[in-house]
């Protein structure tokens, strides 16, 4: 055994890798899609390098739990060599949760919309909406809309953006790069409230 381990690491310079994790396999359509999107926006932003990053504004949904399990990074603590290690017994998370959708840009958060329970997401709902988030740019944006805003929405019904005067900038679909709100957003406050219990939305 220490014999094929040596000619497979040292002769052949070889090393035991883990495959790399792909969160979807893509077909040849959708690669094609990634480019082409990703080089309209590219293009835009070229052509108004300055305030390109100010337009943007992003909206992503999450859901917020009444109770979230601490992370163990979390609960470290500080112990002697001779005492025991700290006990920490595991919370069963309550079912109750809240959807949130969050509108932000490079200022921070526009407006926050908690759906109702029971209540569907349809075009309707989705106008209504933008609407609202219309209203709120203009009170904490000043000037933002003169500008022209360009949302940033993966799922975002083209037809109805046009109507509430919004042009959506193009989502390379399943293009993780592309999702600011879940890498840099959502995890800090979830952080924050993380390991606390609270009875209601």
């Amino acid at each position: 055994k220490s014999t094929v381990h040596c000619i497979l690491h040292a002769n052949l310079g070889m090393n035991k890798v883990f495959a790399r994790w792909i969160p979807r396999m893509l077909t040849n359509e959708q690669m094609q899609c990634r480019v082409e999107e990703s080089q309209l926006i590219l293009s835009q932003f070229e052509a108004d390098q300055e305030r390109f990053l100010d337009r943007i504004v992003t909206q992503d949904e999450t859901w917020v739990h009444h109770s979230d399990l601490e992370l163990k990074s979390q609960s470290c603590a500080w112990k002697h060599p001779g005492s025991p290690l700290p006990k920490k017994f595991k919370v069963i998370p309550s079912s109750g949760k809240v959807m949130a959708s969050v509108f932000w840009d490079s200022q921070g958060v526009i407006m926050i919309d908690y759906f109702e329970k029971g209540k569907t997401i349809s075009g309707k709902y989705f106008s209504d909406e933008l609407r609202r988030l219309r209203e709120e740019i203009k009170t904490t944006r000043r000037g933002k809309l003169c500008q022209g805003v360009l949302p940033l929405q993966d799922n975002a019904p083209v037809h109805i953006a046009l109507e509430c005067g919004f042009t959506f900038l193009p989502h390379p679909p399943y293009f993780l790069a592309m999702v600011p709100s879940d890498l840099y957003l959502f995890s800090r406050p979830k952080n924050v409230i993380r390991g606390k219990l609270f009875d209601d939305d």
